[in-house]
């Protein structure tokens, strides 16, 4: 009988691949569970409450879950809890624009953004928080000022497009030049690698525009084009979110346990 078997390269960078993959799930473990319990919800007849409620205690529950377990420590905390906050000031604006809704009734929706809205960011931080530890990241020749100025305009871009010029693209190009040079190093199955910063922020935001999607279709939030049935989230998204991405990660850097280094 003749076996086959995989080149010894090539099964170390399938095992490698593999590893990456399962470090990549265990991080997105509060995003994974959130969306869970949304998809859950929408699908059990009769609640006692209603649904986006019921959504704001399972994710405080989840939240006090994942810190007495220890799998977030108590800066992570922090720096959930003020994605939290960005995150529902965000909503806030946005939905009274009308960009998108949560039209299901709440008694804890506040200008028709219901507080479970702001867990979604949280789980934004939750991933970058538990992403940095379990991979052990250190950002080389990152500049903490310049990055963190240009996403706090990133930030304020998306408000003030609704009245100003929008300055996506100029803000995308100053992105790209304040993280010209900058890295992460991650490690996998004990080897290290090494990412350009932008380009973790272009497949950062690949995946969360595709968690956008799969988390409209179990009807999170609905986009005006949603109302009566689910379509797919448009493609600006994506670009969006590796921008919006910068936000988070620039707290989760000045969150004072984050490895940094110059060469």
């Amino acid at each position: 009988m003749v076996t086959a078997s995989i080149p010894g390269p090539l099964a170390a960078s399938v095992r490698q691949l593999l590893d990456f993959a399962w470090t990549q799930t265990r991080s997105c473990a509060f995003a994974i569970a959130l969306m869970a319990g949304v998809a859950a919800s929408a699908l059990l007849p009769g609640l006692p409450v209603a649904r986006y409620d019921l959504l704001v205690v399972y994710g405080v529950l989840l939240t006090l879950l994942f810190w007495m377990r220890g799998w977030e420590n108590g800066r992570d905390i922090a720096v959930i809890a003020v994605c939290h906050v960005i995150g529902l000031a965000f909503e806030l604006v946005k939905v009274s624009l009308g960009s998108w809704s949560y039209p299901e009734p709440a008694v804890l929706k506040f200008a028709g953004v219901p507080l479970y809205g702001g867990f979604l960011y949280a789980a934004v931080g939750s991933y970058v928080c538990r992403a940095w530890r379990l991979f052990d990241l250190e950002l080389v020749r990152y500049r903490p000022r310049s990055t963190a100025v240009v996403a706090a305009a990133i930030y304020v871009n998306f408000f003030s497009h609704h009245w100003l010029p929008d300055a996506r693209w100029p803000l995308a190009a100053l992105l790209l030049a304040v993280t010209a040079g900058s890295s992460v190093r991650f490690t996998v199955r004990g080897v290290r690698w090494r990412m350009p910063l932008a380009l973790s922020f272009v497949l950062i935001g690949f995946f969360l525009w595709i968690a956008e999607n799969l988390a409209t279709y179990v009807g999170a939030w609905r986009y005006p084009y949603q109302l009566h049935g689910w379509q797919p989230v448009g493609v600006e998204k994506f670009g969006a979110w590796s921008l919006l991405i910068s936000v988070t990660f620039v707290l989760a850097a000045v969150a004072g346990s984050r490895r940094t280094g110059t060469e």
